[in-house]
């Protein structure tokens, strides 16, 4: 069997292990391997197209996976609208007894519906309570 089929099977064999890994640790051997295959096709010998693989390989690495690090620890992304409260503190307003189906928070400066959190729980005016979740127009609250 010829070397640069050899050099082609491994390098479809680390392309498809790195699709299955994703953490581009074969994908510089998966292309130094297509580019040994490539020198052997152009008949040199074994021993320059390993010599092509290693250096591709370590070339490729070197630049490449400093680059894939930093895009994998992007920060997290921001959130907006009404995902943005929960967390955030709020002050009651009106009584919030969910058995009787009232209850009023300002979250921010803007008066919002809200409910408790856990069912049994009642807040009176003026306590202070953290946004657990935003359902539709009412916010869930908790101490």
């Amino acid at each position: 069997m010829d070397t640069w089929v050899l050099w082609l099977v491994a390098a479809c064999v680390l392309g498809v292990g790195e699709m299955h890994q994703g953490g581009f640790y074969l994908a510089p051997f998966a292309l130094g391997a297509a580019l040994a295959a490539m020198v052997s096709l152009l008949g040199v010998g074994a021993l320059l197209s390993t010599i092509v693989f290693l250096l591709a390989s370590a070339i490729v690495f070197a630049t490449l996976r400093p680059v894939a690090r930093r895009h994998r620890h992007l920060p997290p992304p921001i959130r907006t609208g009404a995902a943005a409260l929960v967390g955030r503190p709020a002050i009651v307003l009106e009584r919030i007894a969910n058995s009787e189906g009232v209850g009023c928070v300002k979250i921010d400066g803007e008066v919002w519906t809200a409910r408790s959190y856990d069912e049994e729980q009642v807040f009176d005016p003026g306590e202070r309570v953290e946004v657990v979740e935003i359902r539709g127009a009412t916010a869930l609250v908790m101490h």
